[in-house]
């Protein structure tokens, strides 16, 4: 029988640690064969333990928000992985339960390389939307240019060799030529010199990007990465150059990069090199198996890098498929594709990995739905596939930034989702995803309880194993019945939002009152704060619009709110016509009030759920919003709101009988919404599997 953890969420999950105290973290340290591993050395904010001979670790650290922690053994690669203090905290221990985490042994021939996705440092770094502050200032770019990469140089450094996509021409002001083309991108020098000091060892140019600027930019980008200690492969001034490997000895084993984009362009002239001109090499299935089995016959294990597929989607083209796989018929190693600037799954083709969509590294978009994305590990002994690790980031106001909390898990229960319909198993290793070619680990069965307080219907998930799917439901109540849906907005629990030295850029903190605060709390230690004056009014809204969504579907804008005084709440939905300009859209769209909601003034917490249905036609985007008013006449109003959520049911009710219909995104739910509010201690189980 399949071992059953239980976890137990309360609907009112708050703590409260005072600063400087002392807290406990417990774990295990195994092998790839489950094993115990003694005498590792694991340390976290400078305390340092080492492991039993069953492998266990206990380290009493100073409380913090966040906890980094590395584990180290003599003939093993070293381990890092970061949490976040809410993420750990369990109702019945006062102990942080880190999950088991696998080191891989070092051994003859094997090699850990290191893969990042699309980069730039251009455009709204220097020059940001929403009255955000800029990341890359004049005079100040080789600083600020480390700080956009400083936590993600640890992971990066561990590599034997790291690679990202450099999708941007490098050069100190605009070139003066341009592609004719909707969007260019330039960048400064120091995002080489930064990349370098990251741990960046190589950078790919096959991509799009790479002549924006033409022949002028590409020049420029040549002359700094020739002097930058950065390797490259992937464009050229002829296609000769662009169509060269760039070859590098690794632990005795020789290794050929090969960078390729998709399609040429619909303009003149175009990206890719031909005879005469420059330009980024052509990915056609020609090209890809011509180079490749150049390599192959070298006696070189072969990476192919290739940027194509459609923008968002979370599948690649079949043309996409097809080329990286005819890549691996004709002796490729490893295949890593990019450009949709969203994740898609993994695949282990003829045992050899296949990553289809890296999603963005570092990038300005403001979208909900890019900045979830992962570093990925792979381990090579020698030409062969041993094992990769997915490293869940988040870019956080356009830094990349380790994934915690409810970041790890849309992270990673996406990249699950889409892997496993291709036959490929991930398993978790504490909190990052492990792929080996034959994975035969089996995933035990867990059980989150919830038991509800005050009228909510809507539950937060994720708090559930990222590497499980929902398969029962327990309750005395069969006539229950409810629904799974995902949220469409980043950071709604506040818990993360200004770590790692960044702010999350998704809220519009910047344009109104409110302020991040530990004062008070729905859930965890975080909430925003405004003090609104004698009956002033603030509104709390999505900085900008939800581009990805579906249309004519069943949504709910939830959050929790407590006010010191009496407040009138207000709801809305705003969106983005199919013909409007962005700008205009945010400030003169119309907002379409979906409920007015009057809250006491009482100081204790309140739901509100609003259900309305996303437009049929006529948007390209939305966002919600909520306008807070102070109805006090006397005296100003401290309001905190909480677990802030914009939800895209993508379920019917289902009786708790029965499991819904699965799809993709039923598969990703980060909330269940039931038919009623769960009465006062009562309990419901979810069974995952």
């Amino acid at each position: 029988m399949k071992q059953l953890l239980v976890l137990t969420l309360c609907l009112v999950l708050s703590f409260s640690t005072s600063a400087g105290s002392g807290v406990t973290l417990v774990g295990v340290v195994l092998d790839e064969a489950d094993k115990p591993l003694p005498n590792v050395t694991a340390s976290v904010l400078g305390v340092a333990a080492t492991t039993d001979k069953n492998g266990h670790y206990l380290l009493t650290v100073e409380s913090a928000d966040i906890y980094q922690i590395s584990l180290k053994s003599p003939g093993y690669y070293q381990a890092l992985q970061t949490f976040s203090h809410f993420e750990l905290t369990q109702p019945d221990t006062s102990q942080l339960v880190i999950g088991d985490i696998e080191l891989v042994k070092k051994i003859k021939g094997r090699t850990l390389l290191a893969f990042g996705g699309d980069v730039m440092m251009g455009r709204r770094y220097s020059s940001p939307y929403f009255n955000n502050q800029p990341l890359i200032t004049k005079g100040q770019e080789s600083a600020d240019t480390k700080a956009i990469v400083k936590h993600v140089k640890p992971y990066m450094s561990l590599a034997d060799f790291a690679v990202v996509n450099l999708e941007t021409q490098i050069a100190v002001e605009v070139p003066s030529q341009r592609a004719p083309k909707s969007v260019t991108f330039f960048s400064p020098p120091q995002t080489l010199s930064a990349l370098k000091w990251a741990g960046i060892d190589y950078v790919s140019l096959g991509n799009n990007h790479t002549f924006d600027y033409m022949d002028q930019g590409l020049k420029s980008s040549l002359a700094y990465l020739n002097n930058s200690g950065l390797a490259y492969s992937g464009a050229g001034l002829n296609q000769q150059q662009a169509l060269a490997p760039y070859r590098v000895s690794l632990n005795g084993q020789g290794f050929s990069m090969l960078g390729f984009v998709g399609w040429q362009g619909n303009f003149s002239p175009n990206q890719t090199a031909a005879a005469d001109k420059g330009g980024a090499a052509h990915g056609s299935l020609k090209n890809i198996t011509t180079a490749v089995e150049k390599e192959v016959l070298a006696g070189q294990a072969t990476v192919v890098q290739y940027h194509g597929s459609q923008e968002y989607a979370p599948e690649p083209t079949l043309v996409t498929e097809q080329r990286l796989k005819s890549a691996i018929d004709s002796g490729a190693d490893l295949a890593v594709a990019h450009h949709p600037h969203v994740t898609q799954g993994f695949e282990v083709y003829n045992d050899k990995l296949i990553a289809y969509s890296m999603g963005n590294f570092i990038f300005d978009q403001y979208f909900y739905s890019t900045p979830h994305s992962f570093i990925l590990y792979v381990w090579m002994d020698g030409e062969k596939f041993h094992r990769a690790e997915i490293i869940p980031i988040y870019l956080k106001g356009y830094k990349p930034t380790p994934a915690t909390g409810m970041h790890r898990f849309t992270v990673l229960k996406r990249l699950r989702q889409l892997s496993k319909k291709r036959g490929v198993n991930i398993y978790p290793s504490g909190g990052h995803g492990v792929i080996t070619a034959r994975s035969s680990k089996q995933n035990t069965s867990s059980e989150l309880q919830i038991t509800a307080k005050g009228s909510a219907k809507i539950m937060a998930l994720y708090r559930s194993d990222w590497n499980q799917q929902l398969s029962a439901i327990k309750t005395d109540d069969r006539a229950l019945s409810y629904r799974l849906g995902v949220n469409l907005v980043n950071g709604s629990d506040f818990e993360s939002y200004d770590s790692f030295d960044s702010k999350e850029r998704g809220w519009n903190v910047d344009q109104n009152s409110f302020a991040i605060s530990q004062q008070k709390s729905f859930s965890g230690k975080h909430a925003m704060k405004t003090i609104l004056p004698v009956q002033a009014c603030d509104i709390f809204a999505m900085t900008n619009f939800r581009r990805v969504y579906k249309s004519g579907n069943p949504m709910t804008v939830a959050l929790r709110v407590n006010a010191s005084h009496n407040s009138q709440i207000k709801v809305y939905w705003q969106g983005r016509g199919k013909k409007d300009k962005f700008k205009h859209a945010l400030s003169h769209g119309k907002k379409h009030l979906l409920k007015t909601i009057s809250v006491a003034g009482n100081n204790a917490w309140q739901v509100i759920e609003v259900p309305f249905n996303s437009p049929r036609i006529g948007y390209k985007s939305i966002r919600m919003m909520v306008e807070i008013t102070n109805q006090d006449p006397n005296q100003q109003n401290t309001v905190f709101i909480d677990d802030v959520a914009f939800i895209e049911w993508q379920s019917a009710y289902s009786t708790v009988d029965r499991l819904p219909i699965i799809n993709g995104l039923t598969s990703q739910a980060s909330h269940i919404e039931f038919n009623r509010p769960l009465l006062v201690g009562e309990t419901v189980g979810l069974i995952y599997r």
